[in-house]
């Protein structure tokens, strides 16, 4: 190798960090849109609307996050579906995208092929409550007593198509397709005076929602979603070990782009959002929303995770026979 060459391939050296931020600063190129599918100040928003702010301290331009609410997620995930494929609007959504394929028959885009996952953010676990007096002390005798009495009971949740019901219908589904009511409210706290009261036996609510409750012993927590007890939770057991093998369930929260944005605007974007998320101040105030917050995630490894969700919950929303109302 002659000292020409050898000149050249430091100065190559030298220069791929330059073009890395060069590559890095050509996103977002204006103010780009985090849009949200929910409304603003509800428990998607507040996590989007940080990370916005964390993001937009360290990029060349601020991300804005804009709230497009109707038809559950449809309008606002139609809206990116349909955007340019710059990288300049962004989705941060939930499991409910997942819910799509098995809930609509017509969708104006395709969940899939119309969208590329660029970061993952984290993971909320969901808790079985039932009223203090309820007589199942346990997960094992809810699961018997629901089995000895089909249709007898009932199960609350937040709303219709909603992960709070999808949840429920998971477990009821694993546990050997248990038959119980459900009764749907406008949101956990029009469910949960039901609940309260014992008109309604039983709900699946997300784990920030249920703690309160469970602390100031109101209501008696089963089970936890997650693969292993949770710190914030020792004393509640996993659904695997009261005997559902398998079983998790969260609701998480995901940024994608429209498909065909290219790679490197796609690497960017994660980038960010990782970054963000390495932040204590951030860590802290998510694990607040006991979100389980993945630092390292990546667009592949974000789309197995997607597809792997989707995989689950098409037969469940179909074997509930399951319609957005």
């Amino acid at each position: 190798m002659n000292r020409r060459h050898i000149l050249g391939l430091a100065a190559a050296g030298a220069m791929a960090p330059v073009a890395a931020r060069a590559q890095s600063a050509a996103w977002p190129s204006a103010p780009a849109r985090l849009v949200v599918p929910f409304a603003a100040g509800g428990p998607t928003d507040i996590p989007a609307r940080l990370l916005a702010d964390e993001m937009s301290k360290a990029l060349p331009h601020r991300i804005v996050v804009e709230n497009r609410t109707g038809s559950g997620v449809v309008i606002g995930t139609d809206l990116v579906a349909k955007a340019p494929k710059d990288g300049q609007t962004i989705l941060y959504t939930t499991v409910g995208h997942a819910y799509l394929p098995g809930l609509f028959e017509r969708l104006p885009f395709d969940p899939v092929a119309d969208f590329t996952p660029a970061a993952f953010i984290g993971q909320i676990p969901q808790i079985m409550l039932v009223n203090k007096d309820f007589p199942a002390r346990t997960l094992p005798e809810l699961i018997a007593l629901l089995r000895a009495n089909p249709g007898k009971y009932d199960y609350a949740s937040s709303g219709n198509g909603g992960a709070v019901h999808l949840g429920t219908e998971l477990f009821l589904f694993m546990a050997g397709r248990l038959q119980v009511n459900h009764i749907s409210f406008r949101g956990s706290s029009a469910a949960m005076p039901e609940v309260l009261s014992g008109r309604i036996p039983m709900i699946f609510d997300v784990a920030a929602g249920a703690l309160p409750y469970i602390q100031r012993g109101e209501l008696r927590a089963l089970a936890i979603s997650t693969r292993t007890r949770m710190p914030y939770a020792p004393d509640i057991p996993t659904f695997i070990e009261g005997g559902v093998p398998d079983f998790e369930c969260y609701t998480w929260h995901m940024a994608m782009t429209p498909s065909g944005t290219p790679a490197p605007v796609v690497q960017a974007i994660n980038g960010a959002f990782n970054r963000a998320l390495a932040l204590p101040a951030v860590q802290e105030r998510l694990s607040q929303m006991t979100m389980n917050v993945t630092t390292d995630s990546t667009p592949d490894s974000a789309a197995r995770f997607l597809a792997s969700e989707m995989a689950k919950w098409t037969p469940v929303i179909r074997a509930a026979g399951i319609r957005p109302s």
